[in-house]
């Protein structure tokens, strides 16, 4: 039997009303975050994951933390490996201020929708999240129609992604984290290079972003490196124009990072096994003769 005809399941009227009470609601007690689209660049179709994701913009709109009373997930993790920080919280965003702010704006991997994979950075705690899940049917039809996006996060995990979404404490996320290595520059080179900027070798063409540059030292460190450079080559700012020559670097010394220990155990096994051995265990086969 059909429903009464004579009752409304929620007018266009009362719908809009309430969506303007819900928005109305998130911008008196939520927060601002910043919502961080993420660009696929090298996308693994098999395990359906892109290593080389790139993240260029950052839309700030107001969210209300559904998690009043701190972050949840299991917290600080202490472990051999080390110390793992899985916070993690929901951000409840109007369906309507998302489309006005974000989706107008931004080109999303799925349009009209807040995707997982995205990030949204939280000023307050200073935290940047990556979006797990997107619960679409929180509050169950109010009226007849949904107004708001959930979005179920946890803590973003950096692995070199290349962050340059023009708001300064996001993109600190990739120079404070990124692998990071110092080329050593002869004396006797001009100009100064400009932090940000590409670098590109005049032999080798590798290219590589500016972290720091120390003219005193003539240490440049580069963050995002790609190719391979070449001692005796020109290094050249794409930017500043600076021009020196390169002595040595060192690929295996993370300058970013107190506790990679690839250029200690490099230097520690010199001293124990010879890597100038074609098999340092021993010649195996047959040396001579028949088997």
């Amino acid at each position: 039997m059909a429903l009464n005809s004579h009752f409304t399941q929620g007018t266009t009227g009362e719908q809009n009303l309430v969506e303007d009470l819900v928005i109305e609601q998130i911008k008196m007690f939520g927060k601002n975050v910043y919502y961080i689209p993420r660009t696929l660049v090298k996308e693994d179709t098999v395990f359906g994951e892109d290593t080389l994701s790139k993240f260029e913009s950052a839309f700030e709109i107001e969210a209300y933390v559904e998690d009043a009373s701190g972050f949840r997930g299991d917290g600080d993790m202490f472990s051999k490996f080390g110390v793992r920080i899985s916070d993690q919280v929901t951000f409840i965003i109007s369906r309507k201020r998302f489309t006005e702010a974000v989706d107008d704006n931004a080109t999303l991997i799925v349009e009209g929708r807040p995707n997982e994979g995205d990030l949204v950075h939280f000023p307050l705690a200073g935290k940047t999240f990556e979006i797990q899940y997107v619960e679409h049917e929180i509050p169950f039809y109010q009226l007849g129609k949904i107004h708001t996006w959930g979005l179920r996060c946890e803590l973003f995990e950096y692995s070199d992604e290349d962050i340059d979404t023009g708001v300064a404490a996001i993109d600190a996320i990739e120079t404070n984290f990124a692998n990071a290595i110092t080329l050593t520059l002869t004396e006797g080179g001009t100009g100064d290079f400009s932090a940000g900027e590409l670098v590109t070798g005049g032999t080798s063409n590798s290219v590589g972003e500016v972290k720091s540059w120390d003219s005193s030292t003539r240490a440049l460190i580069l963050i995002n490196r790609t190719g391979k450079f070449s001692s005796g080559e020109t290094v050249t700012g794409n930017t500043s124009s600076a021009s020196w020559t390169l002595t040595n670097y060192n690929t295996l010394n993370n300058v970013n990072s107190d506790t990679d220990q690839n250029w200690s155990i490099e230097t520690e096994a010199d001293d124990i096994i010879d890597f100038t051995e074609v098999n340092p265990f021993g010649e195996y086969g047959n040396s001579g003769g028949t088997i």
